[in-house]
């Protein structure tokens, strides 16, 4: 099936089935709650009938909670991006669900009431909000005090929800809420400008025009969110008061880890697991759809578990489990191996350096060429591809780094696209990505050349973060080094199967709401051409963490 005719038959007849509520749960909508300040949030309570306390599963919402299949006008309709991003495998939802919240009518009969908050300025709340704001933590630890003392409550709050709702977990977690217990962020970034706004420093020119346009619609806020990343090409103050400090969380957390979603959480999601303070953390990976995912059987199993220990107190062995959960893909949305790990990456990988070797168009393993030499291509219109075969079954894991010796020519500063792709006896094998885009390669990665300064504190050999805080344009004739992170994945190579690396100078698919991957884009390097210098001096290489597949089938 074609990507276009998948997205067309998506948009008519998308895989969603709404279901009735199922007896036994007690509604309370637009409870009004006071915070601090004296606005007024309202939030929809979804408990078990019989008044008997019950541990919370809570979410906030920017974009209105009350959202749900049930308030449309047929009675029984779906969100628009239903529609627009389609999923690889059918979802189903209960009339009651709000948009990337959890579904009530699973969670209520399993003993836990449901609690959804429109934040300030969103939905039928008071006041003007401000996303990713302090002010917006504040409020949501009033409503989790709030919660945590009714008589429906038995006092243990956790947060769960995809993406916003994920992400506005994160600093209300680092308050320490007394009431708050656990957390479940489902695939949300945790640095705005590093993730999402301009990763590597290239200005994402395409979902955060629709995302500002839609927020500023249909909420009271005073982000003037679009403005704000064109007027800020670095990452200064204003970047900076967005992101949590993650190493104060402390409560037991369970983060996915999408690998389908560069363009947005992924890297985020893997850095709270990373960096996040609790004594006990965990990560679920896919490389599904996000919500077939969220409101999958097996995804929700893992919540319950999750739930059921912090906030129900059942010694299940959640704790003493393994922290990853690897899900590995050689093809589509459907792993080939499910694995469980006690880090990421894994500490079993072999690091491999793939040297660039411009003669051939190649990488090979070992020293670069004795000497120098180089490959160049238009910014706008042409791409340095590298490739490699692969000698033995590996399971590729881990983020991915690119080191390039680059010089510009006609301009001061270029915007790198990188990319890696898999080929199978010649033709391409794809993945499930960013909205709802099943064509996806492996990995990819961005960067702008004035922007290569590093975070030294941040910084690992595979992978290298960027302090984005000031530019430093190039000057004729001047080769600098520019690493590039490449997002995090696990792909399963076969003997004889092809690894490629694309280095570009313009975003790597169409902007085409059929054949690209709509909606996401970003801004294009100027008109240049880009020189690659490698080989001698310039240790031009990709860095990538494998293992022998037949050490992944041992841990199954």
């Amino acid at each position: 099936m074609t990507l276009a005719f998948r997205r067309i038959r998506n948009a008519i007849r998308p895989k969603v089935n709404v279901y009735k509520m199922p007896a036994g749960i007690h509604a309370d909508w637009n409870v009004p709650v006071k915070v601090r300040d004296g606005t007024t949030l309202r939030v929809n309570v979804f408990r078990p009938e019989g008044g008997l306390p019950a541990p919370v599963i809570m979410s906030a919402h920017p974009y209105g909670k009350d959202k749900i299949p049930a308030r449309t006008r047929s009675g029984c309709g779906l969100n628009l991006q239903y529609r627009l991003f389609p999923q690889p495998h059918p979802i189903e939802i209960s009339e009651w669900t709000s948009w990337e919240a959890p579904d009530p009518g699973v969670w209520v009969p399993q003993g836990y009431a449901v609690v959804n908050v429109d934040l300030r300025g969103g939905g039928t709340s008071e006041g003007i909000g401000d996303l990713f704001s302090d002010q917006e933590a504040l409020d949501y630890y009033d409503v989790i005090e709030w919660a945590g003392t009714q008589s429906w409550s038995s006092g243990r709050i956790g947060l769960n929800g995809v993406s916003y709702l994920a992400i506005s977990e994160y600093k209300v977690a680092v308050l320490h809420p007394p009431h708050l217990a656990a957390i479940c962020p489902w695939e949300g970034f945790s640095d705005l400008y590093r993730d999402f706004a301009r990763p590597g420093g290239v200005r994402e020119d395409g979902f955060t025009i629709i995302w500002d346009k839609g927020i500023r619609r249909g909420v009271r806020v005073h982000t003037q969110f679009r403005k704000e990343i064109v007027d800020r090409p670095e990452r200064d103050e204003w970047y900076e008061s967005t992101v949590p400090d993650l190493a104060r969380i402390e409560v037991p957390v369970l983060v996915c880890g999408s690998f389908s979603d560069h363009s947005l959480h992924t890297q985020g999601s893997f850095e709270v697991f990373r960096r996040a303070g609790s004594l006990h953390k965990s990560l679920y990976t896919h490389r599904d759809g996000k919500w077939c995912a969220f409101y999958g059987k097996e995804a929700t199993a893992a919540r319950g578990r999750f739930f059921d220990y912090t906030l129900k107190g059942l010694d299940n062995g959640w704790d003493r489990e393994p922290a990853v959960r690897l899900a590995i893909h050689d093809v589509g949305p459907e792993p080939v191996a499910v694995v469980h790990e006690e880090h990421w990456p894994p500490s079993d990988l072999q690091w491999r350096s793939l040297a660039l070797d411009a003669s051939r168009q190649n990488l090979v393993e070992g020293p670069t060429a004795e000497s120098a030499t180089s490959i160049s291509f238009d910014t706008h219109r042409g791409t340095a591809q590298f490739a490699w075969t692969v000698p033995e079954d590996i399971d590729v894991i881990g983020p991915m780094a690119l080191r390039l010796h680059i010089e510009v020519q006609g301009a001061d500063d270029v915007f790198l696209f990188a990319g890696v792709r898999k080929f199978r006896a010649g033709n391409e094998m794809c993945f499930e990505g960013s909205f709802g885009f099943s064509g996806d390669m492996v990995s990819k990665g961005w960067q702008r050349a004035a922007h290569r300064a590093l975070d030294k504190e941040l910084s690992s050999l595979s992978q290298p973060v960027h302090t984005h805080r000031i530019a430093q344009p190039l000057h004729e004739g001047e080769i600098v080094p520019v690493d590039v992170a490449m997002r995090p994945h696990a792909t399963r190579f076969l003997k004889g199967d092809v690894l490629r690396l694309d280095v570009r100078g313009t975003w790597h698919y169409p902007r085409d709401p059929l054949r690209g991957q709509f909606p996401a884009a970003y801004q294009s390097s100027p008109n240049a051409r880009c020189v690659l210098h490698i080989g001698g001096a310039f240790d031009a290489r990709l860095l990538i963490g494998s293992r022998p597949v037949s050490m992944t089938a041992a841990k199954s």
